[in-house]
């Protein structure tokens, strides 16, 4: 373990797990999964940090300026449906009623996600740098967030925006914040869509993240996100 990833994973303040670069990125997947199982008993949710360089130079920002995660925990709000109901506004605002609809689309065909991709490589599918697999001290998993001070820059939610956002699809869908790089964050939802109608659920990512449907599907439909998503037990967003 070099020294700055040694310098990040204590900064955490929490039991971890290394995974270096270039290890199968199962390994990484599966140890995730038996520590979901082992923190409903051990009193923390688990989450995977993949350490790029960008997020190396990130968190030793953070960990310079020291970053007070309980006080983002603490101001988070029960507003978000209504920040992804706002973000979903100003997106489609300009939108004619004719292009709001070819953007919804009627696709029937999606991808489907049943594992995490992205820490992984292009080049090779093996982990893209070192992994940390934290034990993460919270009591609820939207509190994640509060730990890893995801967003606040491109079209990404702020962190405060995110933890809400993160309580209030646990409570809708029981998903789980899990995998986190400098610009990816990858949920696992083993509900699925917990009986959530699929277009009402793809709505709400395409207002999280407007690059999962832009860059993210082949057609640039709403429609096409929501098929793939019906049977899917990963969420995967990517903020370019």
């Amino acid at each position: 373990m070099d020294e700055s990833t040694k310098k990040i994973a204590e900064s955490f303040q929490c039991k971890y797990t290394l995974f270096e670069k270039g290890t199968d990125p199962e390994l990484a997947e599966q140890a995730y999964r038996e520590a979901l199982d082992k923190g409903k008993a051990g009193g923390f949710w688990p989450a995977l940090i993949c350490l790029d360089e960008y997020a190396v130079e990130w968190l030793l920002e953070v960990v310079k300026e020291e970053y007070d995660r309980d006080e983002i925990i603490a101001g988070c709000g029960e507003n978000g449906k209504e920040i992804l109901e706002q973000r979903f506004a100003e997106y489609t605002q300009e939108c004619e009623e004719e292009e709001l609809e070819d953007m919804l689309g009627e696709e029937t065909e999606g991808e489907e996600l049943h594992h995490f991709i992205g820490y992984m490589s292009f080049s090779d599918a093996m982990l893209e740098a070192d992994t940390l697999l934290l034990e993460i001290p919270v009591k609820h998993p939207w509190e994640i967030v509060g730990y890893l001070p995801m967003g606040g820059w491109n079209e990404c939610p702020s962190p405060e925006e995110m933890i809400a956002i993160c309580k209030y699809w646990f409570g809708k869908y029981q998903a789980i914040p899990a995998v986190f790089t400098h610009d990816v964050m990858e949920f696992y939802a083993p509900n699925k869509l917990n009986g959530v109608d699929s277009m009402e659920a793809a709505k709400e990512h395409y207002a999280f993240c407007v690059d999962r449907v832009e860059q993210g599907t082949s057609t640039y439909k709403i429609s096409e996100l929501a098929a793939g998503l019906a049977e899917s037990d990963v969420w995967y967003f990517w903020w370019d």
